[in-house]
């Protein structure tokens, strides 16, 4: 295996028969010729042959996005590939039974983390149903990982997908991992300024990428800021693939090829491929 990343931190995982019609009339407006078609646990197997591990989660998104998941297939992917798979759970508030679930997924599954789309379930962080969430995570020392940023859903409120709700969750939980995925972009801004005040909360730059000026930005602020060790490698497959997230990554200064501008550092770059969650999110207490 030749590794070109550490972990992906950030893979989604599903069967056909999670797949809604409204996944695929919507899905036209994100990278309709580049996404791949399923997201199965072989076809993250094969996916992932390039990195060590990869932290896997499935959705709840069926009234935004259409794909509607469960903790259960990513507890069988797991068994099935326990060198390569970690599993988080994804909670949905809006569920009467979402406190069951999840302690189902953490205590009886055995899964090492978990997944919530404020912006897809429309529930925002400081809504009450989410502080038993937050309490039983920061008493279980259970990392949390947020999608942060905007989305191509219709049915999904763009302002709960913006960082600076995280900030009074953060302060109120302190020892509560939190992750900002995708940065927080376009508010990417915010994400940063967020993750450098609080010691509790880190990013993660999965599909972003194809949006080489947004995200060359983004990692020239967080340099800037001093901030890019705090940024951990993900993809958001099956939206986006290992190789071309790598060479995104890698490549990121190409296009300054006869400017002034600033580089984004060889440092910036090899610390995000070789970054860690295991041995930060949990807080010295690694799942592996």
């Amino acid at each position: 295996m030749t590794t070109t990343a550490f972990c992906d931190c950030h893979v989604n995982i599903w069967n056909d028969e999670h797949i809604l019609p409204l996944y695929k009339t919507q899905l036209a407006r994100v990278r309709a010729g580049d996404v791949v078609e399923k997201a199965d646990a072989d076809t993250l197997y094969q996916a992932m042959t390039d990195v060590q591990k990869a932290i896997i989660f499935s959705l709840r998104y069926g009234d935004s996005v259409g794909i509607e998941g469960n903790d259960e297939i990513t507890a069988m992917a797991v068994a099935k590939y326990p060198d390569k798979f970690v599993g988080f759970a994804y909670v949905d508030p809006r569920r009467a039974d979402y406190m069951d679930l999840l302690h189902h997924a953490i205590e009886d599954l055995g899964l090492k983390g978990v997944k919530f789309g404020p912006i897809y379930n429309g529930v925002a962080l400081s809504d009450p149903r989410l502080e038993p969430v937050y309490e039983y995570l920061q008493r279980k020392n259970i990392p949390l990982t947020m999608h942060m940023g905007t989305t191509f859903a219709r049915q999904a409120p763009v302002d709960m997908g913006r960082a600076i709700h995280v900030e009074p969750v953060a302060l109120k939980y302190p020892e509560l991992t939190m992750v900002l995925a995708h940065m927080g972009h376009p508010w990417y801004e915010e994400a940063i300024v967020v993750a450098r005040k609080q010691p509790n909360v880190w990013l993660d730059q999965s599909a972003l990428f194809y949006r080489p000026w947004q995200y060359y930005n983004m990692l020239i602020l967080a340099q800037e800021y001093k901030i890019t060790d705090k940024i951990f490698f993900g993809t958001d497959f099956p939206f986006a693939k290992v190789d071309e997230s790598v060479a995104g990554l890698r490549n990121i200064n190409n296009m300054l090829e006869g400017t002034k501008l600033p580089r984004v550092s060889s440092e910036t770059i090899e610390g995000i491929l070789r970054s860690n969650p295991f041995e930060i999110w949990w807080k010295g207490d690694n799942p592996l």
